[in-house]
């Protein structure tokens, strides 16, 4: 499971301690991370990653940018949204983009986990 890389990008350092905190209890520990949207294309352009959890607002380029240029350079890439903030356009234009699921903020942990077995299920 360490050669599993998962990128996490959010704005808020605390927001992405406890995302690390809950993925880390099943058993995942190679994390990227990134703090805006710009940054988290070229994190994933460099590591290419197995999984990609990302807010929608953030400074520099929003979530909904970040996937829609992530996708275009890997298609097949995996990405959740989390958020606590979004419109109704804003979360459709995030699956619209390419988004594989959306979790609201506070989240639970049972469902960053049934998003990370449903991912890496029979590795």
């Amino acid at each position: 499971m360490e050669n599993i890389k998962i990128l996490i990008c959010d704005d808020s350092i605390l927001a992405r301690k406890q995302l690390k905190d809950t993925i880390t209890a099943c058993g995942y520990d190679n994390f990227l991370e990134a703090s805006n949207g710009q940054e988290a294309i070229d994190v994933y352009k460099e590591h290419k990653p197995e999984l990609v959890f990302v807010d929608i607002v953030m400074p520099v380029k929003d979530g909904v940018e970040a996937i829609h240029e992530i996708r275009e350079f890997d298609p097949n890439a995996h990405i959740i949204v989390v958020s606590s903030v979004g419109t109704q356009t804003q979360l459709k234009n995030a699956i619209m983009e390419g988004a594989k699921d959306f979790i609201q903020k506070p989240f639970t942990s049972n469902a960053i986990k049934e998003i990370i077995h449903a991912r890496f299920e029979g590795r």
